[in-house]
């Protein structure tokens, strides 16, 4: 009780890693001008003489990693916790659905600075993730924004089923049944009343064709009294069955689909990053770090229609959504009877394309 000694960092950090037996303390560049009180207590306690290292923090743009930054929006519920899919954390990258070999990936080919801080793409961290998951996760059909289609000439109360592919890219991966009926739903964006000459998808008297089953052709949209398109009436082709003709006539647009009789209910959770600065750290030093936020970081939908097989599909399935990009059951929230996927990239990979300009 003689003395008050007060545990600070310069006075323990050696001594705590001399005791525990570490040879090599790494730090990130701020402790660098700490080092020579780290090794003159351990030299003049003679103790066992670690070694601190001091080398660059790698920061992920559009993201922040001060964990003072972190905890305020945490605090003021700008985020829920530090496993939100927004959070630079690990917690918050597997939530988010980024494996760990995509992660190391990342690591690998970013390496580690010495002399100054690095930055590294968020788009790169995705590039890895998509070069991962482009031959391990199967793909299926979720219709995010649904616009329902009523095929009018196929028999009411039929019901067929179809061979969907899980994994062009794995044959070991198998096939799943596709249940196709009189009433479909396909995105809302599909369709276009006045479409411009290069959308090759569904139109007035224009023709597509479904994802394994057969081609439709447009004959009507359907208005409610305020003039928005609630349903489309169609026709399909019975000789286009799994896609072909026997005119051999082709069709450019390729439409995902998922039938209503069949369709589960699901919500959606699209992400962003979470900052509209590709470098908010810097700024953020200086500024208020809420004027950086991204508001679009975060869109719930809540009335999307997907297959059945993937609401059977347990917590953390890495898949792909047809056409969407790449998604993963959510770690907490999914159910069977109340399925919730995570967007954890889109399938555009521009990191990938800037790097083919590049070279």
């Amino acid at each position: 009780d003689k003395w008050c000694i007060y545990p600070t960092y310069d006075w323990t950090h050696g001594q705590s890693d001399s005791i525990e037996g570490v040879t090599h303390s790494i730090c990130t560049l701020e402790f660098e001008d700490h080092r020579p009180l780290y090794e003159w207590f351990i030299e003049k306690l003679g103790i066992f003489p670690s070694k601190q290292y001091e080398f660059a923090r790698m920061e992920l743009s559009y993201t922040l990693m001060s964990k003072r930054k972190l905890r305020a929006m945490i605090d003021e519920g700008i985020v829920k916790d530090w496993d939100d899919p927004r959070m630079p954390t690990l917690r918050g990258f597997r939530r988010r659905g980024f494996t760990p070999g995509s992660i190391r990936n990342l690591a690998e080919r970013t390496g580690v600075a010495r002399r100054k801080e690095s930055v590294v793409d968020y788009a790169l961290l995705e590039h890895c993730l998509r070069d991962e998951l482009n031959t391990k996760a199967n793909r299926y059909m979720a219709v995010l924004d649904p616009l329902k289609v009523v095929i009018t000439n196929y028999p009411e109360g039929k019901v067929e089923e179809f061979e969907g592919v899980n994994n062009p890219e794995d044959e070991s991966a198998g096939t799943r049944p596709l249940y196709f009926s009189r009433e479909i739903y396909i995105e809302r964006s599909d369709f276009m009343e006045d479409p411009p000459k290069k959308f090759f998808r569904l139109g007035p008297g224009r023709e597509v064709r479904l994802k394994h089953a057969y081609y439709i052709t447009c004959d009507e949209a359907i208005k409610d009294d305020d003039g928005n398109i609630i349903e489309l009436h169609c026709t399909y082709d019975p000789e286009s069955h799994g896609g072909g003709t026997p005119d051999g006539r082709r069709v450019k647009g390729t439409l995902h689909w998922v039938s209503v009789d069949h369709g589960v209910k699901a919500e959606v959770r699209l992400y962003e990053q979470l900052f509209t600065e590709e470098n908010p750290f810097k700024i953020a030093e200086a500024e208020d770090f809420h004027a950086l936020l991204n508001p679009n970081s975060l869109t719930v939908l809540n009335e999307c229609i997907i297959e059945p097989a993937l609401a059977k599909l347990p917590s953390e399935s890495h898949v792909q959504f047809m056409r969407h990009g790449y998604f993963v059951s959510d770690l907490h929230d999914h159910t069977t009877e109340k399925p919730v996927f995570n967007r954890i990239t889109t399938l555009r990979d521009t990191w990938g394309k800037m790097q083919k300009k590049k070279g």
